[in-house]
C-alpha cells in the first residue's frame, strides 16, 4: 500500500463515503427486487447509478445544513443520514418508518438530519430551500440549504423563479441539476434547448458549474468550492452533475425509449461504485479486499432493514387522523 493520498479525503474518510455509496445501491436494488415480487405498495423511483452526486455532495453537510429532494430521493435520504431501517420501514408502509408508513417513498423526511423531504411535485423543492436559506441567512450560523432537482423539473416555473429570488436575496442555497439525460421518457435533447444548464443560471446572474456527476472526487471538489462559497456569504450558486440512472423512471418503466445497448454501457462504463474502486485501489490507498468486506456487511445490513420492516405492524385506522395538522 502506498504511503501518500492524492485525494482529498483521508482513507478512513474514503471508506465511510464508498459504504454510503454502497448502502444506497444495495438499497435501490433490493427495492427493485422487492417491489417486483409485489411486496412493496405504492411507486418508487430508484437512484441507483447516482450515488456518486449524492455523496459527493453531502460530505459537506451537517444536520443543520437543509436539503429538498425529489421524488428519486432514498439515495439523498441515506447520504444525508436519515436511518435506513426507518426508511424501509416507511417504503413498506410500516409503523416505525420516518411518516409512521403513511407516506410512503416518495415522502420520506427527517428534519433532525436537516433532509426537508423528498418530493412528488416536480421543482417544489426550489422555493423550500429558499425559505431554508434565508433562515440560515438570519440565524447567521453558516449554514446552506440545497435544491436537487431532475434534468426534467429545472423546466418548471417554481425552479426558475427560485433561481432568481435567491440572487436578489444573496442566499445560501445551492441548485443542484441531476441531468440523467431523461425527464421520465423524454430525452434532454428533445426538450431542452440550452446544451448546458449552467448556460440557465447565467441568466440570473449565478455562478454554475458542470461536472460528471458519476465521478464521486469531481462532484466533492465542485460541491466544496460553491458550499463555501455559499456559507461565506457569497450568495446562490448551480451545479449540474450528469449521471446516468441504472433502473426506469419507475418501477415497471419497460424504457422503449432507451437505445439499444444503452444500460448495458451505463452499467459497464459509468458506474460511479466500479470508477471509485478503480481509483482509490489503483493509486494503492485502499485495498479491494477492505471495499469487498464493506459490500458484504452493507448487504447483511440492508438484509436486516427489510426483515425489520415486514415485521413491523401497519398503521391502524386510528391512526388514520394523526398527523395531520402541526401541533405547537
Amino acid at each position: 500500500m502506498a504511503d501518500s493520498n492524492p485525494f482529498p479525503l483521508a482513507k478512513d474518510e474514503l471508506l465511510a463515503c464508498y459504504r454510503t455509496m454502497r448502502t444506497i445501491r444495495e438499497f435501490e436494488d433490493r427495492l427493485h427486487v422487492d417491489f417486483s415480487r409485489g411486496d412493496i405498495p405504492g411507486f418508487v423511483h430508484l437512484y441507483a447509478g447516482e450515488e456518486a452526486t449524492a455523496v459527493g455532495i453531502m460530505s459537506h453537510l451537517g444536520d443543520g445544513d437543509r436539503i429538498a429532494s425529489t421524488h428519486r430521493g432514498h439515495g439523498h435520504c441515506i447520504a444525508k443520514g436519515v436511518d435506513v431501517v426507518a426508511m424501509m420501514k416507511e417504503i413498506y408502509g410500516r409503523k416505525g418508518g420516518c411518516g409512521n408508513g403513511k407516506g410512503g417513498s416518495m415522502h420520506i423526511a427527517d428534519l433532525s438530519k436537516g433532509m426537508m423531504g423528498a418530493n412528488g411535485i416536480l421543482g417544489a423543492g426550489a422555493p423550500l430551500v429558499c425559505g431554508a436559506a434565508l433562515a440560515a441567512k438570519y440565524r447567521k450560523k453558516n449554514e446552506v440549504a440545497i435544491c436537487f432537482v431532475g434534468d426534467g423539473a429545472s423546466n418548471q416555473g417554481t425552479f426558475l423563479e427560485s433561481l432568481n429570488l435567491a440572487a436578489v436575496w444573496n442566499l445560501p442555497v445551492i441548485f443542484v441539476v441531476e441531468n440523467n439525460g431523461y425527464a421520465e421518457s423524454t430525452s434532454r435533447d428533445y426538450a431542452t434547448a440550452v446544451n448546458s444548464y449552467v448556460d440557465r443560471a447565467a441568466g440570473f446572474g449565478l455562478p454554475g458549474i458542470t461536472v460528471d456527476g458519476t465521478d464521486f472526487f469531481a462532484v466533492y471538489e465542485a460541491a466544496g468550492e460553491v458550499i463555501k462559497r455559499a456559507r461565506e456569504g457569497g450568495g446562490p450558486s448551480l451545479l449540474e452533475c450528469k449521471m446516468v440512472r441504472f433502473h426506469g423512471h419507475f418501477e415497471g418503466d419497460a424504457q422503449t425509449y432507451r437505445a439499444p445497448g444503452e444500460m448495458e454501457d451505463n452499467r459497464a462504463n459509468h458506474d460511479c461504485l466500479k470508477i471509485f474502486n478503480t481509483l482509490v485501489t489503483s493509486a494503492g490507498v485502499i485495498d479491494a479486499a477492505e471495499l469487498q468486506a464493506i459490500d458484504t456487511t452493507v448487504l447483511v445490513q440492508i438484509d436486516d432493514a427489510v426483515v425489520q420492516a415486514k415485521a413491523a405492524p401497519l398503521p391502524t385506522l386510528a391512526d388514520l387522523t394523526t398527523d395531520v395538522y402541526v401541533t405547537y
